[in-house]
């Protein structure tokens, strides 16, 4: 078998807002093809024009080579084989950052492709199902622009996620900050009022996490803002600094309780490495196609174990990366839960309908799939509708 095409497709919700801080607007999907008619899919969280350029983009010598080319002709089992190829092959360009993450997407579709070709889960090829059931947690961001509005919606999506089986849901928080959130204003005061809250609502057995996306400047600043957060025993508290601050994530590890858990925007385990080792978070969060497909989300999860670390798999785009987070987190017995966003908590229309066989869950849990690669498969007219929104923006500039 060979690899004979390539496609990547940009998309794009019309109704996209560049105020919110969501990645979940736009997607790049890959597809790749074989002269014995099997595709596999993929996708990855970047910019979804760079992310094509990365994997579109000729190279012109030995270090600097481009990621289509280096796979064009190549056999597709050769999964782990291939991904040594294209980060050595691109090693001048890539190593880290936008490249890896495209090579992600790649990597993800080459699994589910190898996993239809011997007609077995991708997580067959992982190290094997270690359990049967998934815990998901509803990650929970209210896409409104006014504090008051936004405590109200946060409480009712809680609530629901509650009474919808879920045992655990996170808060997304971002008053301030770099990546304030629709221009949402309020402080470590009121957002500990919210947590407490939350807490009181949903009782002790509920699991609690809160997401600042990198609200902090510095370790001293969060330090003073979540002392009070510690008494709310929550399951971890997820990127307070700015990511490469891993000498200020130490500090927070060393000087408060809550556990800090970080990992969404790395490529490869190299990355990882200094953040577990140097930053000391006790949870890691990679994301299947930001930190370089399976491939590498494998070896993060080993290193992760190894050091009796949690890990809890990052994911913020479609039925596609939901389905690769269960098919990682099947083989993992370290996984406690994985992100989740079931329909009836999205907004994001791109999310909800672009693949079709997303995990379902089922009185608290996903059921680990049996079907051959990740699962799903592409809704045809939802890939059209969101490459034409995308090639309108394009030409509308």
């Amino acid at each position: 078998m060979k690899i004979t095409r390539i496609d990547c497709h940009v998309l794009l919700d019309p109704g996209y807002d560049s105020g919110s801080t969501s990645s979940a607007q736009d997607d790049l999907v890959v597809e790749i093809h074989t002269d014995e008619g099997l595709t596999g899919i993929g996708e990855t969280d970047l910019n979804a024009w760079v992310a094509r350029a990365c994997i579109e983009a000729p190279g012109t010598h030995t270090m600097d080579r481009g990621l289509s080319q280096m796979l064009l002709g190549e056999d597709p089992l050769q999964v782990e084989a291939l991904w040594e190829k294209l980060y050595i092959g691109s090693a001048m360009t890539g190593r880290r950052g936008a490249v890896i993450h495209a090579m992600g997407a790649l990597d993800m579709a080459l699994h589910d492709l190898r996993g239809k070709a011997l007609g077995k889960p991708c997580y067959a090829q992982l190290g094997g199902k270690t359990r049967d059931a998934i815990t998901p947690y509803a990650s929970l961001q209210p896409e409104v622009d006014n504090w008051d509005r936004y405590c109200q919606s946060m409480m009712e999506w809680l609530s629901l996620a509650q009474r919808s089986g879920f045992r655990a849901a996170k808060l997304e928080m971002t008053p301030f900050g770099p990546y304030q959130h629709k221009g949402l204003k309020a402080g470590p005061a009121e957002m500990t009022e919210l947590i407490r809250e939350a807490r009181r609502a949903v009782g002790d057995a509920f699991f609690l996490m809160v997401d600042v996306q990198y609200a902090f400047p510095d370790a001293d600043t969060c330090l003073a803002a979540i002392r009070p957060w510690e008494e709310f025993n929550l399951f971890f508290l997820e990127t307070p600094l700015p990511a490469d601050d891993l000498d200020g994530y130490a500090r927070l590890a060393r000087e408060q309780s809550i556990p800090i858990a970080a990992g969404e925007w790395l490529a490869t385990r190299f990355e990882f490495l200094d953040l577990m080792d140097r930053g000391k978070v006790r949870v890691a969060q990679p994301d299947v196609g930001r930190v370089g497909g399976f491939t590498e989300c494998r070896r993060v999860c080993d290193l992760a174990a190894a050091r009796n670390l949690t890990v809890v798999p990052h994911l913020w785009k479609t039925g596609l990366s939901i389905a690769a987070a269960v098919q990682m987190a099947a083989a993992t017995t370290h996984c406690a839960f994985i992100e989740y966003l079931p329909d009836e908590l999205c907004v994001a229309r791109l999310r909800k309908s672009l693949v079709k066989g997303t995990p379902q869950m089922v009185n608290g849990a996903i059921p680990v799939p049996d079907a051959p690669g990740i699962g799903v498969t592409l809704d045809r007219d939802a890939l059209a509708y969101f490459k034409e929104s995308a090639e309108r923006l394009r030409r509308e500039g």
